[in-house]
């Protein structure tokens, strides 16, 4: 039932003022855009004017709201809520943007609402011109926006650990899977320079494969093939993250241990030894094994310089190979330190 609490002079006045602020199509866009407009008594909260697309929300004909208040037409908690909203407005006495979530006829409903307020007219009436704008649109926009940043986000980490792994491979031997010489040189030269500096050791290791058995010789360069990729996946399986391990040349390997002292870097070499001797090498069904001789030298105990710590390395392979291979053999210490 409508019940008129305005003169009809008051209802033409909320028009043409609405049409002076809004524009003589603002309903129609408000329509095209699915927006809820409704215009109220300010100083009663009674609607006095309202679009289709609000009565679709509210659920009543057009002519049963107009008259009527939100304590009528909604449960006490929402409509206190949007009472409360409107007298803002009407302090502020500028428009106000709120957000309502609300549950409306069993559904979760997200509206932005625009509150407008009118001029006092010459009677002391007031309006109040409402716009709800519903969130799901924009909520699912936002949603979208949000996976599609996180796929772009997530495709550009992958190209990123793609690239990372080309240049990897790049430095790497195919054979061994191991870092060719030059990538070691330079971990060589950073590891000295940050030693220095810091006054902490750290160890390198020379690693030759001994001369191969008949059986290994027999199957010629296929043989040596097999047991460089075997000694390449014992150095990548035995070395840590902060190490350097590489395919030195033809035979031999090298090893950088950062951080570690000339005991430590014997006794993990000690088991790579044990390792390598124990390994069983497959080629066309045929098992053959093999074993390595190792030189070890540490920084600055052994050397101080990088040329120097190589060389001192290189003799100790020397020595374990003039000794028969199969061992580990430590660089001399040095004694004139101070």
């Amino acid at each position: 039932m409508t019940l008129p609490v305005e003169s009809p002079a008051f209802g033409a006045a909320v028009k043409r003022d609405l049409s002076a602020l809004l524009g003589s199509a603002f309903e129609s866009a408000l329509a095209a855009r699915g927006e809820l407009l409704s215009v109220k008594d300010q100083a009663g909260g009674r609607y006095l004017h309202v679009n289709e697309a609000m009565a679709v929300f509210i659920g009543c004909p057009v002519g049963e709201i107009i008259g009527r208040s939100d304590a009528e037409l909604f449960d006490a908690p929402l409509a206190t809520a949007l009472r409360a909203a409107e007298l803002t407005a009407q302090a502020q006495n500028e428009p106000l943007l709120s957000e309502h979530r609300l549950e409306w006829r069993g559904n979760r409903r997200e509206f932005e609402v625009l509150r407008i307020v009118g001029a006092v007219d010459g009677n002391g009436h007031r309006w109040l011109c409402c716009i709800w704008s519903d969130l799901a649109g924009r909520r699912q926009r936002e949603a979208q926006l949000r996976a599609a940043l996180e796929q772009i986000e997530q495709q550009q980490r992958a190209n990123d650990q793609l690239r990372r792994e080309i240049r990897d491979q790049a430095l790497r031997e195919p054979l061994s899977g191991l870092h060719r010489r030059s990538h070691f040189e330079d971990q060589l030269r950073r590891e000295v320079d940050l030693s220095t500096r810091e006054h902490r050791e750290f160890a390198i290791v020379f690693i030759q494969i001994d001369p191969a058995g008949a059986k290994a010789r027999s199957l010629g360069s296929a043989g040596d093939d097999r047991v460089l990729e075997a000694m390449g996946r014992l150095l990548r399986g035995g070395t840590r993250a902060m190490d350097a391990s590489c395919h030195y040349e033809a035979q031999r390997f090298a090893v950088l241990l950062s951080g570690v002292g000339l005991a430590t870097a014997h006794a993990r070499m000690e088991g790579l030894r044990r390792q390598c001797a124990t390994q069983v090498v497959v080629h066309e069904g045929q098992e053959f094994g093999f074993t390595v001789a190792l030189g070890v030298a540490s920084f600055p105990h052994t050397a101080n310089t990088q040329d120097a710590l190589t060389a001192a390395c290189e003799a100790a392979l020397a020595e374990a190979r003039r000794r028969g291979g199969n061992q580990v053999t430590l660089a001399a210490i040095r004694f004139d330190q101070g």
